[in-house]
């Protein structure tokens, strides 16, 4: 059939021409950006996965940003206690050269205190300047923030990890099982005393010393003799009666006290030994036990992390404190969801010279000149237990530092960069283009536009077949 209205050869091939130069635009689009989806028709399902995947890359991506920098933090705090621990070093290799007074002169150790007060200076300007990105780190900005503490019943308490509600509070409740004890020893003096002379090796936890009495020697007696040397023994005694009780001054499975007659009896035959210790009080936090040295209750488990001393009041009787943690501490958000379990916390304490030590011992500003512990008033021993306990302290929060670094952030960063590689790989094989595939759909696509190009010519010349007719 001849008709020259319409030329439906010529409709069909627009059609088909149309269509191949659509279909070449995409080739094209897909080259220039590398995308195989560029916008929602291209593969809506795809378009859909794609987005999710971008997503979680996303959040990972900043996860990996945030743990690095929170490495960067902690690094800065760890190198400042470093420096605190080298100070508290040489402070006590300064104690211990105060202490030898037999060798050495007055004028000596004036200057050995005077850089004592020097160091003790340089820890607190250390505590107080130490920052990262404008926050102070070691001052006590981020240790955290207790409510209801009664110090009848807790001495001292160190936070080093809680969760804490956004705008709420984590109640903690200790209660206390098991009464702590020392180790005790009891002697029956009598009313008329020693009933013969008598030489006794006393020891405790701090060493040994050997005391000697004479016959008749009231409980009165046998408690001063071993009173006046507590201090190299850690043993004291106190009369009851016309008894003797013989106490170690710690607390705890550690704490022990012995007696042993050298010459006569005491207690137990000459030769014999008689030996007692302390016991551990009982601790349950939180419904959780926790560990426990004496007085001293430790609890590590997910979500909170503390360290604290009973009084010897509240560790010796039965019963239950509480307070709440409300805030505070260091956190830092290590993974790609923002929620507690993506979250870990620290609490860094004040490591200033008004904190380092205990209310016990004393803290480490007290061995300043004019202080109650300074050498220059001839405190070296009290000023050295001062400095075992500083120097205890840093350690342990350095440590506390390095295992959140080593053990939480590191290994996350390692896991999450594992993770970013697979998230990353099953986006690409949805969303980015294949180069060799689409090189050759580009060759196809010019060639058809180029021959339709061609046959639409050809098809528009038809209807002129039908003037032949005409003739």
């Amino acid at each position: 059939m001849s008709v020259i209205n319409t030329n439906i050869p010529s409709i069909q091939a627009v059609h088909r021409l149309t269509a191949n130069q659509g279909d070449l635009r995409t080739r094209l689009e897909r080259l220039s950006t590398g995308l195989r989806i560029n916008r929602g028709r291209d593969d809506p399902a795809g378009l859909i996965a794609s987005e999710t995947l971008r997503n979680e890359i996303r959040g990972i991506s900043q996860s990996i940003s945030n743990s690095q920098r929170a490495i960067n933090v902690i690094a800065t705090a760890e190198g400042a206690l470093n420096e605190i621990s080298a100070l508290l070093l040489d402070v006590r290799g300064l104690v211990n050269h105060a202490a030898n007074e037999g060798a050495i002169s007055d004028e000596e150790i004036r200057a050995d205190q005077l850089q004592i007060d020097s160091i003790i200076e340089a820890i607190d300007r250390i505590a107080n300047t130490t920052q990262f990105g404008g926050e102070k780190l070691i001052n006590g900005n981020y240790q955290y923030n207790v409510s209801g503490l009664a110090a009848s019943s807790i001495t001292a308490m160190t936070v080093f990890g809680a969760r804490v509600p956004e705008g709420g509070h984590q109640d903690v409740t200790v209660q206390v099982t098991q009464s702590a004890e020392t180790a005790q020893l009891q002697f029956a003096a009598g009313s008329a005393g020693l009933s013969a002379n008598v030489t006794i090796e006393v020891k405790g936890n701090q060493g040994m010393e050997v005391i000697s009495l004479t016959s008749g020697t009231a409980a009165s007696g046998i408690v001063a003799a071993i009173n006046n040397v507590q201090a190299t023994t850690g043993v004291s005694a106190i009369a009851s009666g016309t008894d003797v009780i013989i106490n170690s001054q710690n607390y705890g499975s550690d704490a022990f006290v012995s007696v042993k007659p050298v010459y006569g009896d005491f207690i137990v035959s000459t030769g014999s030994e008689a030996m007692d210790y302390g016991v551990d009080a009982g601790v349950i936090i939180n419904g959780q036990a926790a560990s426990v040295d004496g007085l001293e209750a430790a609890l590590r488990a997910n979500g909170l992390d503390l360290k604290l001393m009973l009084t010897p009041d509240r560790g010796t009787t039965l019963g239950t404190t509480s307070f709440a943690i409300t805030g505070g501490g260091a956190t830092f958000q290590i993974a790609p969801e923002v929620n507690p379990n993506g979250q870990v916390s620290i609490g860094i304490p004040n490591v200033g010279s008004s904190n380092l030590g205990n209310a016990d011992i004393g803290y480490l500003y007290t061995i300043k000149d004019g202080g109650p512990n300074s050498i220059s008033g001839g405190n070296s021993m009290s000023a050295e237990r001062i400095l075992m306990e500083s120097i205890n302290q840093v350690a342990v929060l350095r440590g506390r530092l390095g295992g959140l670094q080593a053990n939480q952030i590191e290994t996350n960063i390692n896991s999450q960069r594992v993770a970013l590689e697979n998230v990353t790989a099953a986006e690409s094989a949805i969303r980015d283009a294949d180069i060799a595939v689409e090189v050759a759909a580009l060759t196809r696509s010019q060639i058809l536009v180029q021959s339709t190009t061609s046959i639409l010519g050809i098809a528009n010349q038809m209807p002129m077949n039908a003037l032949a007719l005409l003739g």
